[in-house]
């Protein structure tokens, strides 16, 4: 018998870190190899996470609502391996726990803690805390020593925590464990942080709590807007063949093929042409490089009552229009029924959103990290235009708005590949968009 851990997975490109909405086991259960053993929230997915052993669950160290990074021992798993001496024990997730708090109360006081100081504390008590309750502890100077947990075997979980919080009685009689003296010069020399009062709702204010869907959409969100200079440009489209040619086989086709050809297949395909072209905008951001991506795989934004999911067409400059049609009808079905899996999810080298269909004329979408632009498609408007010799015409307009990340782009190409895709999509008729 040994103990091994189960770790937070990577459920695709970019995720760093998913959230554990429900636990399906509890400690004593027997799993067997890729049983499902949690439910998880990332901002790109709901996936469940399989069980990597064979064998009896320990222990939960993760808590429901609790974010953790990829990587991150979540629980913990009793396996027969008879090749192997039972070395492993329980105690290896505390171990890591306490060095992450170490390392945080280092950074907090700048002062090292000396080797038998980061032992002492835990290796007397042997209690377990995990990465959540630790960072309540520290932000609230809460003595862990003094709180009388609830969960498994008098363990703390966040919800003590929070219920204490709520309380407003907190133990602190005595010095926290991970705390260290800070010199009394030091103190003197300390500004006062004034810390902002929470907003608080007034009388017919409604509160919607934060899904965790929600929450991870938003951290992503905020990770693109922070790390990526974000540049844009708009072009405007004569459509007005595009429109004429969709209308004249839309019934046909529906009642033919069974589902709709709309316009946003047209638009992908253009799109996904014009990107074999200019192939530097099909690229994703590595850090010390830039990876120029072989195969064109368009991430489309489907919006759900509460959420935003971007499942992939692969390889869409392969695919017909009939094609990515049928991916645009079977991707928005899945996502809304609530079936949407990792793999539906993973490998899209350039976004588009179809914001027209919401009625929007002009946006300026947040790149999906790591890639290197998103395209809006704004909705079709019918407005007058002069054409050749001053004559003015109604005709089929549509703006394309484009999100660049200007350490991987510039104007120039970005320029060039609008233009390419503005011509693919006026010059749109039978012979030159077949759809099949």
């Amino acid at each position: 018998m040994s103990i091994e851990n189960i770790l937070m997975p990577q459920l695709g490109e970019s995720v760093t870190e998913g959230t554990i909405e429900k636990w399906l086991v509890q400690p004593g259960d027997k799993v067997n190899k890729y049983d499902p053993i949690a439910e998880v929230v990332t901002d790109k997915v709901n996936a469940e996470i399989p069980s990597s052993f064979t064998g009896t669950i320990q222990e939960l160290i993760a808590n429901e609502g609790e974010a953790l990074q990829v990587g991150t021992i979540i629980c913990s798993i009793a396996t027969v391996n008879e090749g192997e001496a039972a070395e492993k024990t329980i105690a290896q997730p505390t171990n890591l726990n306490v060095s992450t708090a170490i390392m945080n109360a280092n950074k907090q006081h700048k002062t090292p803690i000396s080797t038998s100081e980061q032992k002492a504390p835990n290796l007397s008590s042997k209690k377990r805390y995990s990465p959540a309750v630790l960072r309540l502890a520290q932000e609230h100077d809460i003595n862990l020593q003094l709180v009388e947990g609830t969960g498994l075997e008098g363990r703390i979980t966040r919800k003590d925590l929070l219920k204490l919080i709520d309380s407003g009685q907190l133990p602190k009689e005595q010095a926290p464990v991970f705390e260290t003296p800070v010199p009394q010069t030091e103190v003197k020399q300390k500004t006062p942080q004034v810390k902002e009062a929470p907003v608080q709702s007034v009388a017919g204010d409604i509160e919607i709590p934060v899904s965790s869907v929600r929450r991870a959409i938003a951290k992503n969100m905020v990770r693109s807007a922070q790390e990526v200079p974000h540049a844009w440009m708009m072009m405007e489209v004569d459509v007005t063949n595009l429109v004429s040619y969709r209308d004249s086989i839309k019934n046909e086709f529906k009642s033919k093929e069974g589902f709709n050809i709309t316009y946003f297949a047209f638009f992908i395909k253009a799109i996904a042409r014009a990107l074999k072209e200019f192939p530097m905008m099909n690229s994703v951001w590595a850090d010390d490089k830039i990876i120029q991506k072989k195969d064109i795989n368009i991430s489309i934004a489907v919006a759900t009552e509460d959420a935003l999911f971007v499942p992939v067409i692969k390889n869409a400059d392969e695919k017909s229009i009939k094609g990515i049609a049928k991916e645009i009808h079977e991707l928005s079905t899945i996502v809304r029924s609530g079936k949407l899996r990792s793999e539906h999810m993973q490998g899209g080298t350039f976004t588009v959103n179809n914001t027209g269909s919401f009625g929007s004329v002009q946006s300026m979408g947040i790149i999906n990290y790591p890639q290197a632009a998103i395209i809006q498609v704004e909705s079709i408007i019918k407005r007058p235009v002069i054409m050749e010799g001053g004559m003015f015409a109604a005709r089929d307009m549509v703006n394309l708005c484009l999100s660049l990340d200007h350490r991987i782009l510039d104007g120039l190409i970005c320029g060039k590949f609008l233009n390419r895709v503005k011509d693919i999509l006026e010059n749109a008729n039978k012979d030159t968009m077949s759809v099949y």
